[in-house]
């Protein structure tokens, strides 16, 4: 059985795994002995990314520099620093996007190199060349690279002349909506508009038809804007169901360059990714041949020197076109880690510090095969952020953090205690798994995402663990198309089967009669069943379905529970007071969370979704049938906030005629820009805020007019 160890001194999971994952680095086996050059590091990031390049260099031995905003005083990456600066207050437009107070920090402190991260500043050719005038070391590429492969069109350009394969589309910039309009159907819908100087899925959006294309002009300039400072726009053609494959590589100053194999980032939520996996069930060796051989040409013809990617879309036939480079560290670097042994933070710094690669492609294979899972403080259906403490949080680890090849890594930020924030991007880990084979990487991730705690916010685990046990994503049927076309209504949470209701039935009858047990003072389980009095007969509800069940408990710890005439043996440790409830159900593994109770009632976390069960002795859960169930109803007549945010646009006015999902504003909420729409068609009552409110969640943007019932459904 494979057991999970309840970890609450939070990132030692994560230490313990990603020194693992370095004694084993094939780029440390020569060079740790040599002297760096780079002394002190200042990380210009916050959360998760900061605490990874930490610990490389606590490793290496480079003394670092956390800043920080207001709101990030107490965060783990101001604590894992040596040194830390306060930068601002807690917008990151006044923080960690200041450039003249990252220089500042620079001088107060002597760093001698600066790692960005990713997002803020890590592309910013300014910001590179303003350490470079200063003699810092930045541990990225250098300017000409930055400013050629951070601009769209110049990329394609550079890409072209490369000889790299590129999406058709039109090799120029957007001038108005018209402009749009005309190019969009001289290419043929659908389209991509997307931001000149944009990334990470910042001011994208697919057009069908001319409508989404005005509508998806402004929101993306917009948020271009509010995400870059440049609301420049191009428009090219959407590749349908296309594969989001891309390449790792590294380079140096020396003309040395490697592809460290492909990442399959095809399943996204708003052009954001949200699964990877490293390699590709879909890419063969000579594709893969041919893709990484062509982003090292991209990169030796700009002078790549760092890690970056090379991302491309790919269709159905493998035929494969460029899409961008980002000349950064990528979110799911950690993935390609696992499969190749080498450190990617640790290779950038002593790149950086002028050093060769200590590895050739000859060396680069592929052992295993790793998945990540990015962990976000949002709604599931509606991917709204959101925001709150983190009340209780138990991350999952393995059962061998100490081996050379560590099966579980969790890559965080944040820890019992911690803040999601308004301010920042929700996301409160990287999950990644190791095994040997897909099918060994997959089935511990569903572990590993049972066995991780999270309250205080919505996170999207359930999604999560939903994806990886659909058909489509086992066979490796996958696209850019995978969630709307799997969720065609959005995910509504995880439908268990028969088998599956059994098996949770078996362990709520399980907590139950434990809880019974230490009702009667009784010190353990493993008291014989003589000394027992419990039930015999239970019934169980879950949802809609009930069961009556026959309990007889052992004296070796184990229940067996019959349900619909089929016996199921339950073997567990459980205390009342425990949240993690780790059991083998007729020899399968599995993990469940408790919630917490009322009266009658166990909330659990089952499958990856919360569950209310109720388990009551026979005679009463007969009873129950016989109480109606209230149902609330849902206010069609007003526009909420769905998250804290700041309104920057407001689309209607008192009086105006609306339709059923017409954008009536905008809420911009974690650098992210969403369209709040109308729930059924009216028309506008009220409008009760202005643009540049802040907002708190469930206050009302609009009002609509309350519909009068018919004689029909008034009689």
């Amino acid at each position: 059985m494979m057991r999970f160890v309840a970890n609450r001194v939070k990132c030692v999971s994560t230490v313990r795994v990603l020194l693992s994952t370095q004694r084993r680095s094939l780029a440390t086996s020569t060079t740790l002995q040599e002297e760096l050059k780079i002394k002190k590091l200042l990380v210009a990031n916050r959360g998760e990314i900061a605490c990874r390049v930490m610990k490389t260099c606590r490793k290496l031995g480079v003394k670092t520099v956390a800043v920080y905003s207001e709101a990030d005083a107490d965060a783990m990456h101001v604590r894992d620093a040596d040194e830390k600066y306060l930068l601002g207050p807690a917008p990151s437009s006044e923080s960690y996007l200041r450039m003249d107070k990252l220089l500042e920090a620079v001088d107060a402190t002597g760093a001698d190199a600066v790692h960005p991260g990713y997002g803020f500043l890590s592309e910013n050719s300014e910001f590179a060349e303003a350490l470079e005038a200063k003699g810092v070391a930045f541990v990225g590429p250098k300017t000409y690279a930055i400013e050629v492969m951070g601009d769209k069109l110049e990329s394609k350009v550079a890409a072209d002349n490369a000889g790299v394969n590129t999406i058709p589309g039109f090799n120029g910039l957007l001038t108005d909506v018209d402009h749009a309009l005309k190019l969009a159907n001289e290419i043929g819908y659908p389209v991509m508009l997307k931001a000149s100087a944009g990334g990470g899925g910042k001011g994208m959006r697919p057009a069908w038809n001319d409508d989404e294309c005005r509508e998806g002009y402004t929101l993306s300039k917009n948020e271009a804007l509010a995400s870059f400072g440049d609301d420049r726009l191009l428009i090219e053609k959407f590749i349908d169901k296309p594969r989001h494959i891309e390449i790792q590589l590294l380079g140096d100053a020396h003309d040395n360059y490697v592809y460290l194999n492909e990442r399959e980032c095809s399943i996204q939520r708003r052009n954001q990714k949200v699964v990877e996996e490293a390699p590709s069930m879909f890419i063969d060796p000579e594709t893969r041949k041919a893709m990484g051989e062509q982003a090292v040409a991209l990169a030796r013809a700009v002078q790549y020197q760092s890690a970056g990617t090379v991302e491309f879309l790919v269709d159905s036939q493998k035929n494969f076109y460029f899409l961008e480079m980002n000349t950064r560290l990528q979110v799911e670097h950690p993935i390609s880690e696992c499969i190749t042994g080498v450190d990617l933070v640790e290779q950038m710094i002593r790149v950086a510090g002028g050093e060769k690669l200590s590895v050739t492609q000859d060396d680069i294979g592929i052992k295993g095969w790793a998945i990540e899972s990015r962990v976000y403080a949002e709604d599931s259906e509606n991917f709204m952020p959101s925001i709150g403490r983190l009340n209780t949080y138990i991350e999952p680890v393995a059962s061998n953090p100490d081996a050379e090849w560590p099966d579980v890594r969790v890559d965080t930020g944040v820890e019992e205690g911690s803040e999601i924030s308004m301010f920042y991007d929700p996301m409160i880990c990287k999950l990644i798994t190791y095994g040997e084979t897909r099918e060994e990487a997959t089935a511990l991730m569903r572990k590993a995402l049972d066995s991780y705690v999270i309250k205080g916010v919505q996170h999207n685990i359930p999604l999560l663990r939903d994806i990886i046990r659909q058909d489509r994503f086992v066979s490796g049927d996958i696209s850019t198309n995978f969630l709307p076309e799997v969720y065609p209504d959005k995910f509504k949470g995880y439908i268990m089967n028969d088998s599956e209701k059994h098996n949770l039935a078996a362990a709520a009858a399980f907590m139950y009669v434990v809880r019974q047990i230490r009702g009667q003072r009784m010190l353990n389980y493993t008291e014989t069943s003589n000394n027992l009095s419990i039930p015999t007969e239970l019934g169980v509800a879950i949802g809609d379905d009930r069961y009556i069940i026959d309990v007889s408990a052992s004296g070796d710890g184990t229940l067996s529970v019959t349900i619909d005439g089929i016996t199921q043996v339950v073997n567990s440790f459980w205390n009342p007071g425990d949240v993690l409830m780790e059991c083998n159900i007729n020899d399968e593994d599995l993990v469940f969370q408790h919630l917490g109770r009322s009266e009658d009632k166990l909330f659990l976390r089952a499958f990856g979704s919360e569950v209310e069960v109720a388990v009551r002795e026979r005679d009463e859960h007969g009873m129950q049938s016989y109480f109606p169930e209230i149902i609330e109803e849902v206010n069609v007549d007003v526009v909420l906030t769905p998250m804290p945010g700041v309104c920057i646009s407001i689309d209607v006015q008192p009086g105006d005629v609306v339709s059923l999902g017409q954008t009536v504003a905008v809420l911009e909420a974690m650098k992210m820009q969403n369209a709040l729409v109308s729930p059924r068609a009216g028309v506008v009552k009220s409008v009760h805020v202005n643009v540049g409110d802040k907002l708190m969640d469930d206050e009302m943007i609009v009002q609509l007019e309350i519909e009068e019932a018919s004689t029909e459904e008034a009689e």
